[in-house]
């Protein structure tokens, strides 16, 4: 197969700065392509959409990219590898092969192979790039190999021959390429039922956790600002040149570019969103711009920034975030620019073009973003997106007016953002907004509550009863307290008559400031916090707070009460659960049960039900905590997910430290017999002559050897290097010990439910779950 250009000038192209997920998503733009190719036909594809990305390991230093695509007849695929061809439809398509094709293999390894097949072909067709083997006549060896089974369908690009820095970054940074690689086709891997693995794992797409489209706050206490803008501007169609890509000025027959008169009308259209993040960051905010579904830029601050026609380029003037700026902004988005040029490396658009120049003048205007300056500079009020959420979000103040959560006095910035990684990892209880507007709502209520006691703290309770004397023109001296009305009488004296002392009663609290004080200083339950009911009986919107320690639940007729509602308006109550009382402390009842029982009772007055309160109790939980399920499958693949990802945690650090010859020597005999077992299972039979020589053995050895690991080597793996607890600066010998402690007991508990889940009862399977969610919470951030 003869390709285009020299082997030097492919060479060349390695040399070009491509990052290495950059070099990643080259190779998977192709397939998506493909897939999207599919969808536009409606062409059923019952095989499903997929690409998987083999990274490289310590014995295998080759990097695949495979999907299930419609595959390529021989000329197609002469045409794909040629450097600097693409196809016809470039402003459809993420990439095609070309020149990215070209430049990402050659940056990632010496040889290149690509294999491709379509349904009902007798074998794969392909072509093998060797860098060190092309000469100056273009030929490139042609291969085959044999099907399986005649109607497999796809393609496949084998590197190997890696260069050793890329392929040492790809073998360690596994979860870091799948965490870049979902933000930057988030919303293909939404939009789209296209399904990517990277080292055998399923990215998921990277969401922005944004206030809701309902959310707004008052600008001056009347004009509303809403969190979310949605974007939709519909241009002039324009005409481009199929060849080069250039759109054209005027209506020419010809390109005004490279002359070709394949042109061809298409859209131009700006649309997406603008919108408020539900928590502050220093990095994580900016617009996210993409072209075709996929990402060009990621958390991009151009717009942020003012641009003085009349001013000195390098002299620009940042304009958000401006209050407390070293906290970081929340003003993000997501806009799509199909029609607007990009790079050749995917990482930016044409600046200088009038359609990106366009895109910017409709969302930020041209005016600064801050309105004193704009008037001082002579510029009208800027009404675009931008500066519409810049004048209602630009401040970071707890409360309604901002739409930041807080806890009565300031904000919990650092709370927001825990709350946005729960987002990310896919609680179920951080996926709407309404988590962070609660607090929103009780920071406020806590606020008024305060202003409310100093008011009344202003006012006696009991009247000045001197002065109320003097009024009446009793002497000063004399006690008012207890008096009667003198007589009167033609011949009375003046002289009032003294009767006995009457105490005054203290006040009795009521019921509503009984409840506002408790909840004052109570801490919300997350969990429970949530729409509670069934469809035969309707459901009911509860805001559950666990009372503050010391604090006793006392009900309406003096008694000490475990759980406690508060109906407030409509079906919104909210419960008080006091973690003191006896039903928890001393019996060891579940907050979630005796809820569930205050609830069903007003439940079934509601929907006249004749179920019994058992039938009720069971009837809502099953609907409403489905996730509680105590399941050893469900429970089982949790810790095997959360094992998984330690296992890849501590081979990272084994790797950098060169400490895996040291770990494996921690292992048993029978361990290492039971890891090269587990080895030679899974296929991986040329790790076996590695053991002790790198870190794989760590994916394959027994769990339970994982807890004994950390225990025979915590300096490697506390710190924040694997879990974040102290060690190295801990002084005392008990110290360490209850630091490792508090990792190593839930470890060994995950471990072995991972291991043994299938006969686990149901009290086992209960303390797994929670070992797993204190486990998860041990676990260091990102490195």
């Amino acid at each position: 197969m003869k390709i285009t250009p020299s082997a030097r000038v492919l060479s060349m192209l390695g040399e070009i700065d491509f990052d290495e997920w950059q070099c990643v998503a080259e190779l998977v733009d192709n397939p998506f392509d493909d897939f999207l190719d599919v969808l536009r036909s409606g062409t059923e594809w019952p095989d499903g959409f997929t690409v998987s990305v083999t990274l490289p390991s310590s014995s295998q230093g080759v990097l695949e990219v495979r999907d299930t695509g419609r595959g390529m007849s021989y000329d197609r695929l002469a045409r794909a590898v040629r450097a600097g061809w693409s196809g016809n439809d470039m402003h459809d398509k993420l990439g095609l092969f070309g020149m990215g094709f070209n430049i990402s293999t050659a940056r990632l390894g010496r040889r290149t192979r690509v294999l491709t097949t379509r349904a009902g072909d007798k074998e794969w067709i392909g072509v093998e790039i060797d860098l060190d083997q092309i000469k100056d006549d273009f030929e490139a060896k042609d291969i085959t190999e044999p099907k399986t089974d005649p109607s497999q369908h796809g393609t496949r690009i084998i590197i190997d021959r890696l260069h050793s820095t890329r392929a040492e970054w790809l073998r360690r940074n596994g979860a870091s390429l799948r965490n870049t690689l979902g933000s930057v086709y988030s919303w293909i891997l939404t939009e789209h039922p296209f399904d990517l693995y990277v080292g055998g794992t399923r990215v998921k797409p990277v969401r922005h956790c944004r206030w809701g489209d309902d959310r707004y706050v008052l600008y001056n206490g009347k004009e509303r600002i809403p969190a979310y803008i949605s974007i939709d501007e519909k241009l002039q169609d324009g005409t481009a040149c199929r060849d080069c890509g250039e759109w054209q000025i005027g209506s020419g027959e010809v390109c005004s570019i490279c002359g070709s008169s394949n042109l061809t009308v298409r859209e131009r259209r700006i649309h997406g969103w603008l919108g408020v993040q539900r928590y502050l960051d220093k990095t994580e905010y900016g617009i996210d711009f993409l072209r075709n579904g996929r990402k060009i830029l990621r958390w991009d601050k151009q717009l942020f920034t003012w641009n003085n026609p009349d001013g000195i380029a390098g002299n620009e003037e940042p304009e958000y975030p401006v209050e407390l700026a070293h906290q970081g902004g929340r003003l993000i988005g997501e806009i799509h620019l199909d029609h607007v040029p990009v790079t050749y490396q995917k990482d930016a658009f044409e600046y200088g073009d009038r359609s990106w120049l366009t895109a910017v003048e409709l969302l930020r205007g041209l005016a600064p973003l801050q309105p004193q300056r704009a008037r001082k500079l002579g510029y009208p009020e800027n009404e675009s997106p931008l500066a519409l959420l810049f004048k209602g979000f630009r401040r970071n103040d707890a409360g309604l007016r901002y739409l930041v959560p807080g806890d009565g006095h300031k904000p919990l910035h650092a709370a927001t953002r825990d709350w946005g990684r729960k987002f990310q990892a896919g609680d179920a209880a951080f996926q709407t907004d309404e988590h962070w507007w609660q607090q929103v709502l009780r920071h406020e209520e806590i606020k008024n509550r305060g202003k409310e006691v100093k008011t009344a703290d202003s006012v006696p309770l009991q009247p000045d009863e001197k002065a109320v004397g003097e009024a009446l023109g009793f002497p000063m001296d004399m006690p008012t307290s207890g008096m009667t009305r003198p007589e009167t009488s033609s011949t009375a004296s003046a002289t009032p008559t003294l009767t006995a002392p009457v105490s005054v009663k203290e006040r009795k609290e009521t019921r509503s400031e009984r409840l506002a004080r408790y909840e004052s200083a109570a801490t919300p339950h997350t969990y429970l916090s949530r729409s509670f009911g069934h469809p035969e009986l309707g459901y009911l919107k509860v805001r559950t707070l666990l009372l503050k320690p010391g604090e006793r639940l006392i009900d309406d007729n003096g008694l000490h009460a475990p759980v406690l509602l508060d109906q407030r308006s409509g079906n919104e109550l909210t419960t008080l659960i006091d973690p003191e009382h006896a039903a928890f402390r001393r019996f060891g009842a579940d907050y979630a049960d005796l809820l569930l029982v205050e609830l069903a009772a007003i439940l079934k007055v509601r929907a006249r039900s004749d179920w019994s309160p058992s039938q009720l109790v069971a009837a809502i939980r099953a609907e409403s905590l489905q996730d509680s399920a105590l399941d050893g499958t469900t429970v089982g693949a949790e810790a095997r997910d959360l094992l998984a990802e330690i296992r890849e945690r501590v081979t990272e650090i084994l790797d950098q430290s060169g400490g895996y010859t040291t770990a494996y020597g921690h292992l048993t005999h029978e361990e290492k017999v039971a890891t090269e077992e587990e080895m030679i299972a899974a296929g991986r039979v040329g790790l076996v002559g590695r053991l002790g020589r790198d870190s794989g053995f760590v994916h394959h050895m027994p769990a339970l050897a994982l807890v004994r690991l950390v225990q025979a080597m915590p300096e490697s793996f506390m710190d924040g290097a694997v879990f974040r607890g102290p060690y190295a600066g801990v002084s005392s010998p008990s110290g360490k010990a209850l630091s490792l402690a508090r990792v190593t007991g839930c470890l060994s508990d995950v471990a072995t439910l991972g291991t043994f889940a299938g006969g686990a009862t149901a009290q086992q399977l209960r303390r797994a779950r929670l070992s797993i969610a204190l486990l998860r919470d041990e676990l260091a951030g990102e490195r």
